[in-house]
């Protein structure tokens, strides 16, 4: 090759090169369109039965940002909607396709999930409007049209703090003497929405919250903000009269202000607010002792906005030198009615002659054979990256615990999660939360998906994640604290930290890889003891609630004698029953035999709140002297010598129960249930945590390091 061919080739590949930076550079585009109705009355869903609206207290709006970097583009749409249909967003997606440079598999549109918005979906006892669905679905197209005719050079940052005070859980666990009802007549409702107005009546709260207040913010280069999306887990606020965006439209509008004051050149900046993990989330903390001070819409948004815009001040930006997206569309089973179910809603809804359903009986009978006659869907679940920011989505009212199982596990520091998103296919529980039952497992179109649907969307979505970024996911686990430590350090025989996200397994942290099973009747990832020795003081310590399942595991002989640790917190009243329940038992399944030995709480009576032992099917046992609040962290050691028993509470080196002359051990009981006695009589309702096992007895020294916090 001579050297004129060399040089041409060498600056082919420069400019090449160069062609391919230029193509690398970041740009942002972004808009607003209004998609209030313009023909009233309009069809109103988010309620039980069907209403309408005939004014507009404040506009709904599609807000759209496009990102691209020349080869690829991605188009982010939040439409203030209850819930949009993915053939509804299908149809959108391609129509703006056709009229921009995007693929109707890089855009991806969601729902904020107002309870006062026209209605697109038809959803328990209303309807789509059919009327409002052409304008929405074409002010969507433009919002995207809009937000790609504005694309500029841009930077890209993150954002994210805790706004723990306006978020907490709404979804409570029954006590198991309160069941209630389901709408067909059965007592399935161990678990549902605002039971807790009532403390009596239930024993804690069934998942963990999520309180991140997330968001990722473009700038010009001339540091001008062009969008911001932000995220957050709250249900809604609840607004009226209809139509209103609820708090996500006046949170937009508060953080456009702001910036428009604080930058006179941002006059056409986008923000918006998508919706985060929010199935099993609402407003209200039922485990305060006080309501929220932020008792109207307005007072709990300008406070959320506070928060909200100082961590937008204190974003870096930087340029993203990679966007990528990926899809994925399956097909999940309805969870359709049986014969029976089917003709008994098939009555009911023959008695209708056409109207729509006024009661909660007629609204679940019609839909059973509204799934009856659907039997699956499609859904779509995606995932994107810009730089080192990823996004995840799931069509569905997905739970708080949902959401953290892919922020937890994503090869991405800064993950965003939202719900909603490409699709309305209604709540979709953790897999262990169905036994519970509650409105968020009706079977309807709102809450229909197979009982496998959450792990299959959080599994997809997490593969999407693994694909757009080419890296594995991280492992699950917390850190070990001094006392995780200590414990560790001596040895058990297993060690169950109880910080699972999923049944049925609970992992062995020691290295014996003694994993036991959990029951159903156990829900994850709720917080444990507030101790900087079992974790990292940033990070909350997590454990699992108890609702009627134990954890079991096989043990083999301990003829010497062994020892257990174990952190625990009753949800029980001390007058609902004889024994508030049993935490540990040592025992043959299904029976009480003379042989075994059995450690719990004293229930109703002169001894309520305090530990008691009972060995073998005798009626004496041994109490303990403290009593122990409801709804309080406690840590316990039992100390198994030959006839020796010892119990010892929060780290006192006096034993809260003691006796000298309980009958040996027996060697042949070689199964544990901790949370539950063998017969499965009066078991745990409530937390535990740290629940370790010694075929040994501890020291004095081992007992007080292991109990320190």
């Amino acid at each position: 090759m001579n050297r004129f061919c060399l040089a041409v080739t060498f600056a082919t590949a420069l400019s090449c090169l160069s062609n391919s930076a230029a193509m690398a550079e970041l740009q942002v585009g972004a808009a607003i369109v209004d998609v209030s109705p313009i023909e009233f009355p309009v069809l109103v869903n988010g309620g039980m039965t069907s209403k309408t609206a005939k004014q507009i207290k404040t506009p709904v709006s599609s807000r759209a940002i496009v990102v691209s970097d020349g080869s690829e583009s991605i188009a982010l749409v939040v439409v203030d909607s209850c819930m949009v249909p993915k053939v509804l967003l299908d149809d959108a997606k391609n129509r703006a396709a056709k009229r921009t440079k995007l693929k109707p598999d890089h855009i991806m549109i969601s729902a904020t999930h107002t309870h006062t918005a026209p209605s697109a979906f038809g959803a328990l006892g209303t309807d789509a409007d059919l009327t409002y669905i052409p304008l929405l679905r074409e002010r969507i197209v433009e919002s995207i049209v809009a937000a790609e005719a504005n694309l500029q050079p841009a930077r890209v940052g993150w954002g994210s703090a805790e706004a723990a005070e306006f978020t907490a859980l709404r979804r409570w666990i029954r006590r198991p003497d309160r069941i209630d009802n389901d709408p067909f007549g059965n007592p399935t409702v161990r678990a549902n929405m605002h039971a807790a107005r009532n403390p009596d009546d239930v024993t804690g709260e069934s998942g963990p919250e999520d309180p991140e207040l997330s968001m990722i913010a473009f700038e010009s280069h001339a540091g001008v903000p062009i969008a911001v999306l932000s995220n957050f887990s709250m249900h809604y606020f609840g607004d009226s009269p209809p139509i209103s965006a609820d708090y996500y439209g006046l949170y937009c509008n508060g953080m456009q202000n702001y910036i428009t004051q604080k930058y006179p050149d941002a006059k056409n900046v986008v923000a918006t607010m998508s919706h985060g993990c929010s199935g099993d989330i609402w407003r209200r903390d039922y485990a305060a002792a006080e309501p929220s001070q932020y008792s109207t819409i307005q007072s709990y948004t300008d406070a959320l906005l506070n928060i909200a815009t100082e961590t937008l001040d204190a974003i870096e930006y930087d340029d993203a030198d990679t966007i990528e997206m990926a899809e994925s569309r399956f097909r999940l089973n309805y969870r359709v009615p049986d014969q029976q179910r089917l003709q008994w809603a098939q009555q009911i809804v023959e008695t209708l002659e056409g109207e729509l359903p006024k009661t909660t009986t007629e609204v679940y009978a019609r839909e059973q054979v509204l799934l009856h006659d659907l039997q699956s869907t499609e859904v779509v679940v995606q995932a994107m990256r810009i730089g080192d920011i990823a996004i995840a989505t799931t069509p569905n009212e997905t739970y708080a615990l949902s959401g953290l199982k892919l922020k937890q596990q994503s090869p991405f520091e800064k993950t965003m999660v939202i719900e909603l998103a490409n699709g309305a296919d209604g709540y979709i529980p953790p897999a262990e939360q169905h036994p519970l039952g509650g409105y968020n497992t009706w079977a309807a179109r709102s809450a229909g998906l197979e009982v496998q649907a959450e792990p299959k969307i959080v599994a997809t979505a997490m593969r999407l994640i693994e694909k757009v970024s080419g890296k594995p996911r991280r492992p699950l686990g917390q850190p070990n604290g001094p006392a995780c430590q200590a414990t560790l350090d001596a040895k058990p025989f297993a060690y169950w930290r109880l910080d699972d996200m999923e049944a049925p397994i609970a992992r062995d942290s020691s290295a014996n890889h003694r994993d036991a099973i959990y029951e159903p009747g156990v829900v994850f990832f709720l917080e444990g003891p507030a101790s900087a020795a079992l974790t990292a003081i940033d990070e909350p310590n997590r454990c699992a609630h108890f609702a009627g399942g134990r954890l079991r595991s096989g043990i083999g002989g301990t003829p010497h004698g062994y020892s257990v640790s174990m952190w625990f917190w009753n949800g029980m009243p001390a007058d609902a029953r004889e024994i508030s329940g049993w935490l540990f038992s040592r025992d043959h399944a299904h029976s009480t035999t003379q042989f075994g030995e059995h450690l719990g709480v004293v229930g109703s009576g002169e001894n309520a709140g305090r530990l008691v032992f009972k060995q073998g099917t005798s009626d004496e046992s041994l109490v303990g002297s403290t009593v122990i609040p409801r709804w309080t962290w406690n840590h316990l050691v039992l100390v198994r010598e030959g006839s020796n028993v010892r119990v010892y509470l929060n780290g006192s080196e006096t034993a809260e129960v003691q006796s000298e002359s309980a009958a040996p051990p027996h060697p042949g009981l070689e199964q544990i249930f901790v949370g539950g006695r063998s017969d499965n009589d009066s078991n745990w309702e409530g937390r535990l945590d740290e629940v370790a096992f010694f075929d040994r007895v501890l020291t004095d020294d081992e007992m007080k390091r292991i109990a320190s916090h």
